[in-house]
């Protein structure tokens, strides 16, 4: 198939005059991941050709002055013809005459992948646009290729640099003037004049299979043959041993708010599931815990194919799967419960010993190479987790936009060492925690939520409630152990200890869940926690504080990389990483204090409310409205999709029913991004995070007309929380940075779906208009309104949005749609005064809507009281 693709490159040469390898006696050293070369090719006019392996050629381009690490470059690459996989080798000069005829420099080389979504390659291809990752000596991170209109034989694409931790802003294309060879180490004049050595093989067979696949490790992710701290990876060894161990304690991560960065690290998924540790002699497996409990009992299926696996001790965790394919933890729970554990799968990523070898000294590569060979006839349920040899931070980003729970990095020339070790580091899209229940509380006779605590200075610790992540189901597992354990003494200690109260039941510390949560608060209580499930594999006693490092300051067993070149535009500022051109420009030239509010000022009070904005809008679909030359000059867009060039900081998620993809905003990161391209507002779903077809709250716009007083506004928030409150929700109130107000009830997720939610939105404010005409009504009418309050119920269907709490608003004195408490909504209450300048100030003290994830109700029970009234 490949020799069929190489018929243009061949009729294009005469290989009696150039050196050029013709493809047709190749001998190509198998790679299980794909290469990528750059060569600096000096023919008519310098360019530099971008070629990746597929499909056993090279796809190549001729990218005009070479790739830039400017997002805001867009390299022209032209499409040329397939060149055979042996080309990634050659380095010299083309004889004058003959096509391309000039000096050929190995500029760069490595491995590239597609991003998720782009797996079919020929389908990206066909369709015009390839997203990428590279890690070679010198290309690192995310890029696209994206075509554009053909013109004649030319086949015309664009180069993007995406927006990661590789990119560099400003003089990105400053890299391409590099003139060395990243194999010979020689330059364009030295391979013209045929000075100094050959570049060692990259892609053809040389001594060995195993020198070439050693040289290829080194070359492509510039790992240097020995990490400070290991010593020469060629020197690990593996040891005979007679018998095996019983149990091996397990290597654990450290954890980092973003993956470890620049080359010789592995990224896998991370499974949300129980860490476990197969143990097979003589065809009997068993199966033990991280702390060394038999638990062969309860996954007798994983057991029983672990039975006819060769004499070892294996890593790996055991996971339950959604329909969708994803880790399920819940699911898992529930499998162990109910005592059917037959679907689990057995996800594995280590091999400690086998055949009587303890591999443990060798390098991860060495140890991953020989368990992907041992599983390829494992039964279904034993499956081996591959790896990347990317940019960290792309990989973590598409197991965030597949709603996974993260990834975990490793040294690929680490040997396996037990305990918390500085080669292996998670990464987590979502914060997760292990937290010991200390008690839980009832409403009447309904659980409510949980109270967790963890160990600090030999006590317990309370840290917060767990109040969100309670189906039906959980409760109905969680209520009997409870009880089991309930005690008259409190076990928190410590100053900030939970007093008995009504509704408080207090448990022997012996429970252990598993949480998601929003962050810390200054005193070290977990916000916004969400529960996720029980976890019987960790003694409570061991449960402490884990808040995860900076990547920068962690120590991590990494070579000392080169210092990137980086260079800040003259007029641009840097916020988190994030580079903020055009730093100056005003925005809202008529700020509430007089003084103009700039561009930067944005990105640093997105900085700023990070934390208390970010679950509000993290995992829901967001549309933005930008405003570039600010509120009073140049033009206003209203943006929902993702498009070609968007930040790779954005989430690009898949909505049903459109085939584009939707902006998500994650990370603070991502809220900086959106201050560089001029988004002046935030309006996102209003759906459960990462599940755009639940509702997850309702949003009342009380929209006054022109002639009402805002005290009367004021009033009909009032009365939307009592009506609401009668009905057994839990209702908030924000300013809109507007002359209206929102009331916002959050909702439990259930089986209620848009329109239901709409409808029961729409009967609420039907009946404040029904009750009074003459102070609101429900139709959008101006010609109607004067005088009276318009109850804008529409904004609670599915796709519709609604301000975010703490979002600018692109209008005169950069307003900010502030969360209040009941207390503060009341006669004298001036929306004005919450703006850009003054709502940072007022974060350390806010109390408004601490308790709103513990206030989630079903709205099931209203609907059936509103029936009744």
């Amino acid at each position: 198939m490949a020799t069929a693709k190489l018929d243009r490159y061949q009729q294009m040469r005469d290989f009696q005059q150039t050196a050029e390898p013709s493809g047709r006696d190749a001998k190509v050293v198998t790679s299980e991941r794909l290469r990528f070369v750059i060569q600096k090719h000096a023919a008519t006019r310098l360019h530099f050709d971008l070629r990746l392996e597929h499909d056993g050629v090279f796809k190549s381009w001729a990218v005009t002055r070479g790739p830039s690490l400017d997002p805001g470059d867009k390299r022209l690459a032209v499409q040329v013809e397939d060149h055979p996989l042996d080309y990634g080798d050659f380095e010299g000069t083309i004889p004058k005459g003959q096509y391309g005829g000039g000096t050929v420099q190995l500029w760069d080389r490595g491995y590239w992948a597609p991003e998720p979504g782009m797996e079919d390659i020929d389908k990206a291809l066909k369709k015009g646009e390839l997203k990428f990752v590279m890690e070679g000596g010198r290309m690192h991170g995310s890029w696209v290729l994206v075509r554009l209109r053909d013109e004649g034989k030319r086949h015309n694409w664009l180069l993007i640099k995406h927006r990661d931790d590789a990119a560099v802003e400003g003089e990105g294309g400053a890299l391409a003037a590099e003139d060395r060879s990243i194999a010979s180490e020689r330059t364009m004049a030295q391979i013209a004049a045929g000075e100094g050595r050959a570049a060692p093989p990259f892609m053809t067979a040389s001594k060995t299979a195993a020198d070439a696949v050693w040289r290829t490790h080194q070359n492509a992710n510039s790992t240097a043959a020995a990490s400070p701290r290991m010593g020469k990876a060629k020197d690990l060894k593996a040891r005979t041993v007679a018998t095996l161990p019983a149990f091996v304690e397990p290597q654990l991560c450290k954890s980092l708010e973003k993956p470890p960065q620049g080359p010789g690290w592995a990224h896998e998924i991370k499974f949300d599931g129980y860490r476990m540790q197969l143990r097979t002699v003589g065809g009997k497996a068993t199966l033990k815990t991280r702390k060394g409990l038999d638990w062969s009992a309860k996954f007798q299926a994983i057991v029983q194919a672990g039975a006819g696996l060769a004499d070892s001790i294996i890593d790996g965790e055991v996971v339950a799967l959604d329909h969708t394919g994803a880790p399920d933890f819940a699911a898992l729970q529930a499998a162990i419960s109910e005592g059917k554990t037959d679907d689990l799968i057995f996800f594995v990523f280590d091999l400690l010993f086998v055949d009587g070898e303890d591999l443990r000294g060798l390098t991860l590569s060495a140890r991953k190479d020989q368990l992907k060979a041992m599983l390829a006839k494992a039964p279904a349920n034993v499956r081996y987790v591959d790896h990347f040899i990317t940019a960290g931070d792309a990989v973590l980003q598409s197991a965030c936009r597949m709603d996974l729970e993260g990834i975990i990095s490793k040294r690929i020339d680490a040997p396996y060492r037990s305990g918390r070790s500085d080669s292996w580091a998670k990464s987590k899209c979502r914060q997760g925690h292990e937290v010991v229940i200390g008690g839980w509380t009832t409403t009447g006779d309904a659980f409510r939520s949980l109270i967790a605590g963890v160990y600090r200075d030999g006590h317990l610790a309370h840290v917060g409630r767990i109040g969100t992540g309670f189906a039906r189901d959980k409760v109905d597992r969680l209520l009997p152990k409870l009880k089991a354990l309930e005690t008259d003494k409190s076990p928190f200690g410590g100053k900030g200890a939970p007093k008995k109260a009504l509704g408080v039941h207090w448990v022997k510390p012996e429970l252990v869940a598993e949480i998601e949560y929003a962050g810390f608060t200054g005193d070290g209580s977990i916000r916004q926690a969400a529960f996720k499930g029980l976890r019987a594999d960790k003694p409570a006693q061991e449960v402490e504080a884990e808040v995860p490092a900076p990547a920068e300051s962690a120590d991590l067993a990494t070579p000392t990389p080169r210092p990137a070149k980086t260079v800040t535009p003259k007029g641009s500022e840097v916020v988190m990483g994030v580079t903020i051109s055009s730093a100056a420009k005003a925005l809202w030239p008529d700020a509430h204090d007089g003084s103009p509010v700039t561009k930067l000022d944005l990105a640093r009070y997105y900085e700023a409310v990070a934390e208390a904005i970010l679950p509000h809008i993290k995992g829901r679909p967001c549309s933005i409205i930008r405003m570039p030359d600010g509120i009073t000059g140049g033009e206003t867009f209203f943006q929902r999709h993702a498009s070609r060039g968007s930040s790779s900081l954005f989430t690009e998620v898949e909505v049903s029913g459109d085939h584009k993809p939707y902006l998500q905003i994650d990370r603070p990161q991502a809220l900086i991004a959106a201050a560089q391209i001029g988004a002046l507002e935030l309006h996102p779903w209003n759906c459960e995070p990462f599940k755009p077809e639940v509702p997850g709250r309702l949003v009342f716009d009380l929209d006054p007309a022109p002639d009402v007083d805002f005290d009367a506004v004021i009033e009909a928030a009032r009365e939307v929380r009592d009506r609401l409150e009668d009905l057994g929700l839990v209702s908030f109130c924000k300013t809109t940075g507007g002359k209206g107000l929102h009331v916002v009830t959050p909702l439990k997720a259930g089986k209620i779906d848009w329109p239901t939610a709409k409808a029961f939105a729409r009967d609420v404010c039907k009946a404040m208009a029904t009750d009074a005409p003459d102070r609101f009504l429900i139709t959008m009418a101006k010609k109607d309104r004067g005088g009276r309050i318009f109850l804008d119920y529409l904004r609670n269907d599915r796709m519709s949005t609604a301000v975010a709490p703490f979002s600018p608003r692109g209008r005169p004195g950069a307003p900010v749609s502030m969360p209040l408490t009941w207390s503060q909504v009341k006669k004298g209450l001036d929306p004005a005064k919450y703006t850009i300048r003054t709502v940072p100030g007022l974060l350390n003290k806010l109390t408004a809507w601490e308790d709103y994830c513990d206030s989630e109700r079903p709205l099931a029970v209203a609907i059936k009281r509103l029936g009744k009234v």
